[in-house]
């Protein structure tokens, strides 16, 4: 989790401290403040306070009524927006259904006109063909225990984010590994569709798209994927959370990378060529 996360999960919890501690009627302990909120001890309070615990909007709810203090729901709500903004959490976003996330992701590529990707473990979403989606989204569901089953509606979201190949003004500059060729995330008549439907893309006017072969030269290593919209916010993923960022500092940092990473890739007939080997690996096996 990022300090600066952190930091301003810790300084909610001293907020929520003091509201309890300035109750309208007389400090609470955390006891009082649970039994009121319904909760059924008090070491949810004290992981809200300390800022081990991120709390939910019912949370902050059920500890500003339970306070006698409802008029500071709303800034604590804008407190736990503003961080939740830059690093949602998986398991959170989750409970709410892959649809969704999905939604998020075509809402904010729907806003960019140019849109720069890195990705070294799976192929980027916009250009996952329906089976290679399906599996990715169904080893993530089973990773975060996801109890939302509308992985279908999530694929046909994710592929509703195509159409946005076809709009003018747009234009999209991709660079993946080679190894994205090849891992078998998926079953292999679903990898050789997907290894098809990139040898496609290769003639869109609106993507450029670069491999970086096994035996290219690196002045960095692959690291995790990310996206830059218009180089004024970068989308990436951890395990555990996606990081939506937009302070200049961190975008200037990952455009650097992005820059450098795409030196050492190659385009149009060598892609290719990158990706046929590919296939001809896969029906050897």
């Amino acid at each position: 989790m990022s300090t600066d996360y952190q930091q301003a999960r810790e300084a909610l919890g001293l907020e929520l401290r003091r509201l309890r501690l300035t109750a309208a009627d007389g400090r609470l302990t955390g006891l009082e403040l649970a039994a009121r909120a319904g909760w059924p001890s008090s070491s949810k309070v004290t992981k809200l306070e300390l800022g081990k615990q991120t709390p939910t909007p019912q949370d902050l709810r059920a500890w500003t009524d339970a306070v006698g203090h409802p008029e500071a729901y709303e800034p604590c709500l804008a407190r736990l927006r503003g961080f939740e903004s830059q690093i949602r959490s998986w398991k959170r976003q989750l409970a709410q259904g892959h649809r969704p996330v999905q939604a998020a992701h075509n809402a904010a590529q729907t806003k960019a006109k140019v849109l720069r990707a890195w990705e070294s473990s799976w192929v980027v979403g916009i250009l996952q063909t329906p089976g290679y989606a399906r599996a990715i989204l169904r080893h993530f569901a089973a990773l975060h225990g996801s109890k939302r089953d509308d992985i279908e509606d999530a694929v046909a979201a994710r592929m509703e984010r195509q159409r946005l190949l076809y709009e003018p003004g747009r234009q999209y500059h991709i660079v993946m590994s080679e190894s994205v060729l090849r891992h078998l995330v998926c079953p292999p008549a679903d990898l050789a569709a997907q290894l098809s439907y990139l040898s496609g893309v290769i003639g869109l006017k609106s993507v450029e798209l670069g491999i970086v072969p096994f035996s290219a030269s690196l002045r960095l290593p692959p690291a995790a994927g990310f996206w830059i919209y218009d180089d004024r916010q970068v989308v990436t993923e951890t395990w555990h959370a996606e990081l939506w960022l937009d302070d200049d500092v961190t975008v200037a940092t990952y455009l650097k990378v992005w820059k450098t990473l795409r030196e050492s890739a190659v385009y149009g007939a060598d892609a290719q060529n990158v990706i046929n080997a590919a296939m001809r690996a896969l029906n050897g096996q």
